[in-house]
């Protein structure tokens, strides 16, 4: 496309954010369609394009309607788009604009320069701007050699001044004004204020770099720029973000203890010797973030209202009667002291030990929902480096406070409580015993002046309310229970389990999955069966995800259906064929095998207990992945079935070899309760005489036949209750443990109490027998 110069129609190319000027060679480039269609328009033409600074006031086209005619002196394509150079030739004034096939053509006049310079005025000028010109470039770092060389070529007032302004970092409004302006004395002084201001602010540079050179030395660099950049920072009255001033403010702010605003002040000021990419003064940065976050202003104790707290536990937890009892206790101590105007009681710290599932640790958020106190959960399942508890000292790289002070600043709150979940399950490695620095934290004596590794200060624990969790007290140290109050958790019964269901598992879910509760229902009776042939455990956790499947499972008709309700046959369908019957007890049973009872850190089951023998010369043989405590206890019960076994086998005990399994080998275990059952377990194999399935059997045996006492009693009966087993024999010491297991279970069962096996005998082998000298 050829277009006539005579019409003084160009094509336009907008630039944005830059101005053209007259007599300056300009490098830019191209990525938009329309402008590369422009640069084609402008070729054809001679090469010549009228280039517009954007306005984005102007209308229709925002565009500015001065601008300049350059001449296109190279085009090169890359891959970052269509690199153009052009020289500026002359002011343009646009008139109007007409797009056409996509490229935006303007039509006006040559600006003509006016010439209000005398000459004599125009060489002191230009000599002025020049000398200025060469001091800056003089001035700057680096090799200015070409610019040097460029200026030298230099002979017109205009070429220098329109260099100038087009160089100078001025707004783009700014510019503009100057392209337009008319006079070139006005423009030429503008470009010698600018060059004047520019060339004083690198005398101040240079001055602030002659100054602080004396303190250069090998590694010191860093600290030389801080102090120029920090001098700049004053005379700009600007503060330094980071520094001793910012954390001047956060330390008073904080309300920490004097001697712990003494340390922070202290290690605020040995920043100031630091340069802000210090690794050191990284270090001290992080470290004062933390102490300053630290809640260490002390809390306004909360109005406690026992009526309430009992609501809020009643409605989150079902039973718990023990657990409820000592927390409401504790509470009345603490209100009563406050309205007597005492000191405040120190907060127990609760050990809740039972089987997973039963609410240990969701009891912990209703206790600071109790106490109107924020919650945190911290999980030491698996934690074996004690740094964790104490933190890492700061000479270390990447070191971090320990978990108590991580979870303090997370709460925000310096009397929280904090649920130490899975406490049982702390480790021992070759980075010490965390066990060790759990007594500090747990001791009410030493607690108020904790001392975080990272943080070195004394931090108060003692407003803190622990509560830890554990399965099992067996891997927790004896100092570390005693520092504690153990509350002891059990199974659950069935129809607790129902109530649990009902009130607290099912509407849970619902909400969590967004659905309607009336909508889904599952009858009491659906229920029972649900926990009795799919589950077989302590607490709920897998009635719950049972339940979740099944919600699952019928979600499409519980679209369809107004009011759902689960069936047998649903469950059936969702979950599959039941995992367990009825009861877990043999129905038909053989001389030599006993159903004893035990204990797990998952809560109660039952064992079987299985003899058989071989002709042999006596010797007697364990399987069953048994432990050193119950191979004792069986090599007793051999001894003493010979000694006391009433029958008439006992003259062959010693030419038969006895083999004693505990089946589920696997499965290890330990432990001296079993020591009835594996005596009851060879007498009925000599004797040749059945031991009734119904029957379960626990306690602790002696060379001398006596019966000891044995843990775990609840768990046990309701182990033995949910497997269809109606009597139990235990050790008579035990007989007290019978208050803790529910009135529903004990009236299912029958309780045979026994000092020594003699009474065990006499129970298991009703019929008269021959006793054994």
């Amino acid at each position: 496309m050829i277009i006539d110069d005579t019409k003084n129609e160009f094509a336009v190319i907008p630039l944005t954010q830059f101005v053209m000027f007259p007599e300056v060679t300009i490098p830019f480039s191209i990525n938009e369609e329309d402008s590369l269609k422009a640069l084609r328009a402008g070729e054809a033409r001679l090469g010549k394009i009228l280039m517009l600074t954007e306005n984005d006031n102007a209308i229709p086209f925002p565009l500015y309607r001065v601008g300049v005619v350059a001449q296109i002196e190279s085009v090169t394509k890359g891959k970052g788009g269509t690199q153009v150079v052009a020289q500026g030739l002359y002011r343009f004034r646009v008139e109007s604009f007409e797009k056409r096939d996509g490229v935006l053509f303007a039509k006006g006049f040559r600006i003509a320069e006016n010439e209000d310079l005398e000459e004599s005025t125009e060489k002191a000028l230009f000599s002025t701007a020049k000398d200025l010109a060469d001091a800056i470039l003089k001035l700057l770092p680096g090799n200015s050699g070409g610019l040097r060389k460029q200026l030298a070529d230099v002979t017109e007032l205009s070429t220098l001044t329109h260099m100038t302004l087009a160089n100078l970092d001025l707004p783009t409004d700014q510019k503009q004004f100057w392209l337009e302006l008319d006079s070139p004395k006005e423009k030429a002084l503008k470009a010698l204020e600018h060059m004047k201001r520019f060339k004083d602010q690198l005398e101040v540079q240079r001055e602030l770099a002659e100054k602080f050179s004396s303190k250069m030395r090998s590694g010191e660099r860093e600290a030389v720029l801080r102090e120029q950049l920090k001098a700049i920072r004053e005379a700009l009255g600007e503060k330094e973000e980071g520094g001793k001033d910012s954390y001047a403010k956060k330390i008073a702010a904080s309300g920490m203890p004097d001697e712990v605003r003494k340390v922070a002040e202290e290690e605020a000021s040995r920043l100031e010797t630091l340069g802000p990419q210090s690794p050191e003064g990284q270090v001290i940065r992080n470290y004062l973030d933390w102490l300053t976050a630290m809640p260490w202003k002390a809390e306004e104790a909360k109005e406690i209202d026992l009526v309430e707290a009992k609501r809020i536990l009643d409605r989150d937890h079902h039973g718990m009667p023990k657990v409820k009892k000592r927390l409401l206790e504790h509470l009345a101590l603490m209100k009563l002291a406050r309205q007597n105007k005492g000191p405040d009681v120190a907060a127990p710290i609760l050990l809740l030990v039972g089987p997973p599932g039963v609410g240990k640790t969701s009891l912990g958020e209703s206790v600071a929902a109790a106490l109107g106190r924020k919650f945190i959960r911290i999980s030491l399942g698996g934690v074996s480096d004690e740094a964790e508890i104490r933190g890492h000292r700061r000479t270390y790289v990447g070191a971090m406070p320990g978990r108590f002070v991580q979870a303090l600043k997370r709460v925000g709150s310096s009397a929280p409580v904090i649920l130490l979940d899975e406490i049982d399950k702390l480790g021992m490695g070759f980075r010490g015993d965390p066990y060790s620095a759990m007594l500090e934290v747990l001791d009410p004596e030493q607690n108020k002046n904790f001392v975080d590794h990272y943080l070195d200060v004394p931090f108060d624990l003692s407003k803190v309310i622990f509560i830890a969790t554990a399965n099992t007290l067996e891997t927790i140290p004896a100092p570390l229970r005693d520092r504690t109050e153990i509350i002891e958790l059990n199974g659950y019964t069935l129809n607790e389990k129902i109530e649990i269901a009902e009130h607290h598992l099912v509407p849970r879910l619902l909400a969590k999955l967004g659905i309607g509760e009336p909508k889904f229902v599952v009858p009491e009776k659906e229920m029972s069966f649900l926990i009795s042939h799919y589950t077989r455990e302590a607490g709920v956790r897998d009635l719950s995800r049972r339940l979740e499947s099944i919600l699952r499972g019928s979600a499409e008709d519980i679209l369809k259906a107004e009011k759902y309700v689960v069936s047998e046959a649903e469950i059936r369908k969702i979950l599959g064929h039941p995992r367990f019957e009825d009861d877990e007890r043999q129905e038909d049973s053989v001389p030599g095998v006993v159903t004893g009872l035990a204990w797990t850190p998952f809560g109660g089951d039952i064992l079987f207990i299985e003899a058989s023998s071989s002709p042999g010369s006596g010797k007697l043989i364990l399987t069953g992945q048994l432990g050193d405590v119950m191979k004792e206890s069986a090599q007793i019960a051999q001894s003493l079935v010979k000694a006391r076994m009433p029958g008439t086998k006992v003259e062959l005990a010693d030419q038969k070899d006895v083999h004693v399994h505990v089946p589920s080998g696997a499965v290890p275990k330990d432990g001296p309760s079993a020591g009835v059952t594996m005596t009851v377990a060879l007498a009925s194999l000599m004797m040749g005489k059945k031991v009734p399935t119904n029957l379960a059997m626990t306690g602790e045996i002696t060379l001398r036949g006596a019966v000891l006492p044995v843990g775990g009693i609840k768990e046990k009966i309701l182990a033995a209750h949910r497997s269809g087993v109606t009597r139990i024999i235990m050790p008579f010491k035990n007989e007290h443990d019978l208050e803790e297991v529910p009135e529903e279970v004990r009236k299912q069962m029958t309780f045979l109490f026994a000092k020594d096996i003699k009474d065990v005998f006499e129970e298991v082998f009703p019929e008269p027998v021959r006793p054994v000298a």
